[in-house]
């Protein structure tokens, strides 16, 4: 079975509402979307959106690098030699990883169909359901209180609170966020908005009064990795390394020197699940578990994200609330989104059966 053909086509989303962090605010959801076909006629789909404060694609970037090198490199490959694809779509173009994840997920969702089985069962089947938590977005105490009890009215037990701007005021926030959602699961991520001393000084604030937070995600730059390893250090509280975290060898170095507690797995760092998976490999071997993670991604990326999540048992969390936090689905079938639980399809690949953007 040989690569045949890359199509690509452009969305544009809108959210409920303002998706806000410390790095950017975000009012539609926009992505690149991949449509792969074989000479068999399989058809396999992938998504990038662009996360310039993160990975440093556009939507041009990525159109660019999936038309000028990625796909040039592997049309006409057969489906069978699987890791020379893999070898050849890392080494056409370097760093690129949301252009690389889209085109990587089309590919494994092609290998799955191929084997006639779903692709979380290739991976490892550890599980055919998750839950995922619900991104509250940073803004004032008053809003972010009222969208966390929304919320937990819809049924979400896990919400994680963007922070980062506002140091200690912070812990004011996540005080009232924990006093109005008593029985709540609570991840607060800083998106790289603190320095070490802030960081220190705001979590051990939560620590003294007693908020019990599951995690803090990335709290300093993600260059910083001295700069993390002393926080984690510093504190009770387990640190989620997320933007330090792209490549296996970024998440050995984060393991190997004591630098963060978890592993956030994201396939738009990665450059998709070939890469995830050896961070995986290197996880299980640390006994360091991982969180699942997304960009600000449509539910063609994230039911590949999930395929990943419930493949693979060292993912013992999942971030993957995008589709949620979307008006509107751009594809029919995949994974069942419902509330805060995800329950994997049954048909092959990643089960996406329909991509009206591609006509």
């Amino acid at each position: 079975m040989k690569i045949q053909s890359i199509t690509l086509a452009d969305i544009s989303i809108p959210l409920h509402k303002p998706f806000i962090t410390a790095l950017r605010r975000v009012e539609a959801m926009s992505s690149v979307l991949v449509r792969i076909e074989t000479n068999e006629g399989y058809i396999g789909y992938g998504e990038a959106p662009p996360t310039a404060a993160i990975t440093g694609e556009t939507m041009g970037s990525i159109r660019a690098a999936i038309e000028e090198r990625i796909g040039p490199s592997i049309i006409g490959l057969d489906l069978d030699a699987f890791d020379d694809i893999m070898s050849a779509l890392r080494h056409s173009i370097v760093k690129n990883t949301s252009a690389k994840a889209a085109v990587d997920m089309a590919l494994y969702d092609l290998l799955a169909q191929s084997c006639g089985k779903p692709l979380y069962k290739l991976l490892g089947g550890a599980r055919g359901r998750l839950e995922t938590d619900i991104t509250i977005s940073l803004n004032d105490t008053e809003t972010m209180v009222r969208d966390s009890m929304s919320a937990a009215r819809e049924g979400y037990n896990i919400l994680k609170v963007k922070v980062g701007k506002s140091g200690i005021a912070d812990t004011n926030t996540i005080a009232a966020i924990r006093e109005a959602c008593p029985g709540a699961v609570l991840r607060v991520d800083a998106n790289q908005g603190w320095d070490v001393k802030q960081a220190i000084r705001v979590i051990r604030a939560m620590e003294d009064k007693n908020l019990d937070i599951e995690l803090v995600e990335q709290p300093v730059p993600a260059y910083d990795v001295d700069g993390l390893r002393r926080v984690t250090r510093a504190v009770s509280t387990p640190i989620l390394a997320d933007e330090a975290v792209f490549s296996t060898r970024d998440a050995i170095h984060i393991i190997t020197t004591g630098s963060a507690d978890y592993i956030n797995i994201k396939l738009m760092k990665t450059g998709g699940i070939y890469e995830a998976l050896k961070i995986c490999a290197v996880a299980e071997e640390y006994g360091i578990q991982c969180m699942m993670g997304c960009m600000l991604e449509s539910k063609v990326a994230v039911s590949a994200a999930a395929h990943m999540a419930c493949g693979k048992g060292i993912i013992t969390r999942a971030d993957l609330d995008g589709p949620s936090l979307c008006i509107n689905d751009p594809c029919t079938g995949g994974p069942i989104f419902s509330g805060p639980h995800i329950q994997m399809p049954d048909e092959p690949g990643i089960g996406i059966t329909q991509v009206p953007a591609f006509g």
